[in-house]
């Protein structure tokens, strides 16, 4: 039986990427005034900032396709630590690329998650 930590994981997963290829303006509501992102070793602080760049992508449609979900609870935040690897597909392009992409999430007041730290990669090689 598939136990909360993985649950809760699985779930956001599914959100998040959907959101990203489908209205990825929306993923501004995953993020809060203290949220970091590291995209290509980039940094964007907040709301605005990171929304600034997932709005400033050079390719308006994509495709996720999730290989692996790693969840581990992490108790000094009461949050999730969230490890991704798979590939994504631009549109009008025949190959995928491979990609890898933690996420911290933390517990709101709402007694929803929202995402602390992002770091995302893709992996060449």
């Amino acid at each position: 039986m598939e136990d909360q930590t993985e649950l809760v994981g699985k779930t956001f997963v599914g959100h998040y990427y959907h959101l990203f290829d489908n209205d990825r303006a929306s993923l501004s509501s995953l993020y809060q005034p203290t949220s970091m992102l590291t995209f290509e070793g980039q940094n964007f602080f907040g709301v605005d900032d990171i929304s600034t760049k997932f709005n400033q992508l050079p390719f308006d449609q994509c495709r996720h396709m999730i290989s692996t979900i790693d969840s581990q609870p992490c108790p000094s935040t009461g949050g999730l630590l969230i490890f991704v690897s798979g590939s994504l597909q631009l549109a009008g392009e025949d190959h995928h690329l491979r990609f890898s992409q933690m996420f911290h999430l933390i517990p709101t007041p709402r007694g929803s998650f929202a995402v602390q730290n992002d770091i995302f990669r893709l992996n060449y090689g």
